[in-house]
C-alpha cells in the first residue's frame, strides 16, 4: 500500500467521524471554479496522489473512488495503484455517477460533506438533488484540509501587473462601461465576477499566481456606481493602487467578500451558477438582495477578440513558429545521438521559446509522449518514466507558450524514423479530420457541436474514436482553455462567432502502442454573405509545418493535398523572413508540396 496516501485518507476519515459525515467529496477546483488551481487548493491531488487537472475524489469511511475523464484513464490507473482508491471512468455507460455510487454505499439519512468554497453552486445543487433520491443529505462542511494538511502551501502573494493598452486594445474603464450596460439590460444592480481570467481581462491586469495561467487570486464586484477588487492587500503596490484609482476601482481585502455579499446594498445581484456555493448562499441569504442566476457577460466578451488582440495573436504565433522550426531542426539532428529524453526535449523547446520577445512562460505543461506514451492523452514525463528517444516511431508533442500579445497551443506528431503501416494509416486519418475541420465554412448560428463530426468522420468509418473534445477557445495572454464555445460531441450551445479563437485537435490513441494528434489554433473570420445569410470560416493562426513523412498520401484527396500545400506555403511565407538561411532551407523542405 501507498502509506503516505493511506495515512492522509485516514486523517480525513477521522475528521469525518468527528463531524458525523459518512463521505466527503473533494473536487479539483478552487473558489474561482478554475481548471488549474494554486497549490493551496490542490486538495484532491494531495488526498489521492492523482495529479491530472480534472477529477473528483470521494472518500467514505471504508472506501474511496476517483472519477476522471478519458484523457487521464491510463495516468490515473497508474497513480491510484496501492492507494485503496478505485478509478471510475467518467462518461462511460457502465460507470456509476458519484451520487449513484454513494447511494449504493451509504444508508438513508447519512450525510455527505463538501467544502462550499471549492464547489460551484450548480454542481452542488445537482449533487444535492441526486443524493436526495437516496435519502442522503449533502452538508456544507468546513474545509477539512485546513486541519489535516499540515504543510499546506500558503495562498500566493505575487503582485499583479498591468497589461498595456497597446496589447489589450480596450481600456479597463471602457470594459467596465460595457459590463454596466449589460447589467442595465438584464436589470441587475450589480454583478460578482469570480472567474480569475474574467477579472484579469476586465481590469487589463495579469498575474503569476497559477502555474501557466497569468491570473491573480481575487474577486470583482461591479455595480452601476462602483467597482471593487477583493484582493490580498499585500499584493498591492503603489503603481497598482494608482492604476486602480485612475480607473475608479476600489479595493477590499480578499476575505471580506462573503460578508459584503451578505450585506449587498443593491436589490438585484447577478451571479453565475459557477460561483462557489459559499458565496452564492451568502448572497441569497441576504435579506436585502435578489440573486439573478445568469452567466457572466464577461465570458463571451472576452472570447470575441478585438482587433488589437487578434493582431497580437498573429505576431505571437510567428515568434512561436520560429521557436518550433528551430526545435524541429534540432530534434532531427539530436535524436540519432541517443541522448535525448522526453524531458530533455521539453527543456530544449522551453529554451528556444524563452529566446523570443514577450515570452512569459508556457501556457500548459508540455506533453512529450514517445511511442506508447503518446497514447496517454495528458502524459507528463517524470525522471522515472521518461523514455529515451530513438530514430524510429512517433513522438506526440503538445505544447504552448504565453506571450504578452497572445497565447499559443500546438500539437505535432513527429516521425523520428521508420513508422509502422498502422501508424501511417492512423496519422493520415487524424490529418484528414484535421483538414476537414480546417476547411469548414458554416452559417451564422452554428455551434461547435455541429462541426465536431467533420474531424471524426474518417476515423469513425474505421471504427475509431477519441474521448476528448476536438476544440476549445484560447485566451489572449490568458488561460489556454477558454469558453464558452467548444467543439465536442456533447452539446455545447455557445455559438461560434467572428473573433473567437478555436483549437482543432483530433487524435487517435492506441493504449500500449502509440498516439497521434495534430493541432492548430484558428481564428473564426467572416467568409461570405449570400441570400442565405452570413457564413464564417477559419483562419489558421498556428504557423508550423505538419510532418509529411508519416502521411499515407494515397488516402488523401486532391482537395486535402491542396489544403496542406497551401497551408505549408502560408507557413513558409510568414516565417521565412524571420529565419536565417539554414533555417529557411530546412523550412522550405518541410513545407514542400506533396
Amino acid at each position: 500500500m501507498d502509506t503516505e496516501i493511506t495515512g492522509r485518507i485516514a486523517s480525513l476519515r477521522a475528521f469525518m467521524k468527528e463531524r458525523g459525515l459518512s463521505a466527503f467529496i473533494i473536487p479539483s477546483t478552487d473558489p474561482h471554479s478554475g481548471e488549474y488551481v494554486p497549490a493551496h487548493w490542490e486538495a484532491r491531488k494531495w488526498i489521492s496522489g492523482f495529479t491530472g487537472s480534472a477529477g473528483t475524489a470521494v472518500i467514505t469511511l471504508n472506501k474511496g473512488g476517483l472519477w476522471t475523464d478519458s484523457r487521464y484513464f491510463l495516468q490515473a490507473e497508474a497513480q491510484l495503484k496501492d492507494t485503496g482508491i478505485v478509478l471510475f471512468k467518467d462518461r462511460l455507460e457502465e460507470t456509476p455517477s458519484i451520487a449513484e455510487w454513494l447511494g449504493s454505499e451509504l444508508k438513508p439519512q447519512d450525510k455527505v460533506g463538501i467544502d462550499g468554497w471549492v464547489n460551484a453552486y450548480s454542481e452542488a445543487e445537482s449533487l444535492r438533488n441526486a443524493l436526495a433520491t437516496y435519502g442522503i443529505e449533502l452538508t456544507v462542511s468546513e474545509d477539512p484540509f485546513q486541519w489535516i494538511w499540515k504543510d499546506r502551501p500558503a495562498l500566493p502573494l505575487n503582485t499583479p501587473f498591468i497589461l498595456p493598452l497597446a496589447y489589450a486594445g480596450v481600456s479597463a474603464s471602457e470594459k467596465l462601461d460595457i459590463i454596466r450596460n449589460q447589467l442595465s439590460k438584464s436589470q441587475a444592480d450589480g454583478i460578482l465576477i469570480s472567474a480569475l481570467d474574467e477579472i484579469a481581462w476586465t481590469l487589463n491586469l495579469r498575474g503569476d499566481d497559477i502555474h501557466c495561467n497569468p491570473v491573480f487570486i481575487s474577486y470583482l464586484l461591479i455595480t452601476q456606481e462602483n467597482a471593487t477588487l477583493y484582493i490580498i492587500k499585500e499584493k498591492l503596490t503603489p503603481e497598482l493602487t494608482a492604476y486602480l484609482d485612475d480607473n475608479k476601482i476600489g479595493t477590499c481585502d480578499y476575505t471580506q467578500i462573503e460578508n459584503d455579499l451578505r450585506h449587498f446594498p443593491g436589490k438585484r445581484i447577478q451571479l453565475s451558477s459557477e460561483t462557489n456555493l459559499t458565496l452564492y448562499l451568502a448572497a441569497t441569504q441576504s435579506g436585502a438582495s435578489i440573486v439573478m442566476n445568469h452567466p457572466s457577460p464577461v465570458c463571451l466578451l472576452k472570447a470575441i477578440k478585438n482587433g488589437t488582440e487578434i493582431e497580437g495573436f498573429r505576431q505571437a504565433m510567428k515568434r512561436d513558429g520560429v521557436a518550433m522550426v528551430r526545435f524541429l531542426m534540432w530534434l532531427e539532428q539530436a535524436v540519432p545521438n541517443g541522448q535525448e529524453t522526453e524531458i530533455s526535449i521539453d527543456q530544449k523547446l522551453y529554451e528556444l521559446r524563452a529566446q523570443q520577445a514577450l515570452f512569459h512562460g508556457i501556457s500548459f505543461d508540455t506533453i512529450a509522449g514517445y511511442q506508447e506514451h503518446g497514447a496517454i492523452v495528458h502524459y507528463e514525463a517524470t525522471p522515472q518514466t521518461a523514455y529515451t528517444l530513438k530514430p524510429e516511431g512517433l513522438l506526440l508533442l503538445d505544447s504552448g507558450a504565453q506571450y504578452t500579445d497572445g497565447t499559443t497551443d500546438i500539437t505535432r506528431t513527429i516521425a523520428l524514423g521508420p513508422v509502422s503501416e498502422a501508424q501511417r494509416i492512423d496519422y493520415t486519418l487524424v490529418l484528414k479530420g484535421f483538414i476537414a475541420l480546417s476547411q469548414a465554412e458554416f452559417p451564422q448560428g452554428t455551434c461547435g457541436t455541429q462541426l465536431d463530426v467533420l474531424a471524426r468522420q474518417y476515423m469513425w468509418k474505421a471504427g475509431i474514436n477519441y474521448g476528448h473534445g476536438t476544440g476549445h477557445g484560447v485566451g489572449h495572454f490568458l488561460n489556454v482553455h477558454e469558453g464558452p464555445h467548444q467543439v465536442r460531441m456533447n452539446h455545447m450551445p455557445a455559438l461560434l462567432q467572428p473573433g473567437m479563437t478555436l483549437t482543432n485537435e483530433p487524435g487517435i490513441y492506441k493504449a500500449g502502442r502509440y498516439g497521434v494528434r495534430t493541432e492548430n489554433t484558428m481564428l473564426i473570420i467572416e467568409s461570405q454573405t449570400t441570400e442565405f445569410g452570413k457564413f464564417y470560416k477559419f483562419e489558421p493562426l498556428t504557423l508550423c509545418p505538419i510532418d509529411k513523412t508519416p502521411i499515407y498520401t494515397e488516402m488523401l484527396t486532391p482537395g486535402e493535398k491542396q489544403w496542406l500545400n497551401e497551408y505549408h506555403a502560408y507557413v513558409y511565407a510568414q516565417l521565412s523572413p524571420l529565419l536565417n538561411e539554414e533555417e529557411k532551407a530546412w523550412l522550405a523542405k518541410a513545407t514542400s508540396e506533396i
